[in-house]
């Protein structure tokens, strides 16, 4: 049985790590936060007290955690992934982090005769719980078909976009058409009412048109206009994500004004919707307050 260790059990650690479990597999998970490990072991996971008993109980070690400084201290910081080494290991990180990142941890842990594969994540909480997720991967081929069996169960689509750091790439493009399209759609569905057409008729219209979009097909009826703003995903997360777009433009020495006008207008979003607040409120900038029904 192939032993998955996961560091980072909130809403998409704990979703693959229960799907994993159900699957089968043999899970031991960690979190920084003793009320999240408290949560999980409640849940009948297998929680470690540290890095160091996860590494050394697994075959394979998933990351899921908020930002690429904190990858970089669960990986090479005191008492992380490195201290306690075990070679044949792959470390499979799921989160949103900088390919630059990505590629010198990989380049640390193949010296340790560890594999690392970046397969950042789409779909949310929900997609985590029912292995749905899509991911884009960044690996070498060695490395990906020994955790291939495992991201198979988390996930309904993979695709392998090239060498470690380029699934980091495809996400980080992938957020920032994302927050984009939310701009654009707050701005088609405020044409809309100002030219007193039903929104619900006017996406439809989109939709079986070439101006949908993933935000048309799913944000804007599961949870915007119904007013439900529940998806899982904060605003915190997605301002983090733009500016490690716009951050990673500028190392690439691009100039995208479309792009920069997303990130300010997702910056100065800042002083009017809160962090904790779901991701799709963005629209609000254009719309309003949207109550739920």
């Amino acid at each position: 049985m192939t032993a998955v260790g996961i560091i980072g059990l909130g809403n998409m650690g704990r979703g693959m790590a229960l799907t994993l479990k159900g699957a089968g597999f043999a899970v031991t998970g960690y979190d920084a936060a003793a009320a999240t490990r408290e949560m999980l072991a409640a849940e009948r996971i297998a929680i470690a007290d540290g890095i160091d008993a996860v590494v050394a109980a697994a075959d394979i070690v998933i990351l899921s955690l908020p930002t690429a400084e904190i990858v970089e201290r669960v990986v090479e910081g005191a008492g992380g992934i490195l201290a306690h080494a075990r070679a044949g290991v792959v470390i499979v990180d799921t989160s949103t982090s900088h390919p630059e990142t990505s590629r010198r941890l990989a380049s640390l842990l193949k010296a340790r005769g560890m594999g690392f594969v970046d397969a950042p994540v789409s779909g949310g909480p929900k997609g985590a719980a029912t292995g749905t997720m899509t991911m884009v991967i960044g690996a070498d081929d060695a490395d990906l078909a020994c955790v291939l069996p495992v991201l198979e169960r988390m996930s309904a689509k993979r695709v392998h976009v090239g060498g470690v750091g380029a699934g980091n790439v495809a996400k980080i493009v992938n957020n920032l058409l994302c927050a984009a399209h939310l701009l654009t759609a707050a701005e088609a569905l405020r044409i809309a009412k100002a030219a007193g057409v039903d929104a619900g008729r006017l996406l439809e219209g989109l939709n079986a048109g070439s101006g949908r979009s993933g935000v048309t097909l799913v944000n804007v009826p599961n949870w915007i206009l119904n007013g439900a703003f529940d998806s899982g995903f904060t605003m915190q997360l997605m301002r983090k994500d733009v500016r490690l777009a716009a951050q990673f433009i500028g190392e690439l020495g691009l100039a995208l004004p479309m792009a920069a006008d997303t990130a300010r207008i997702w910056a100065e979003s800042a002083t009017r919707i809160a962090d904790p607040e779901d991701f799709n409120r963005i629209v609000e900038l254009q719309l309003g307050p949207i109550a739920k029904p």
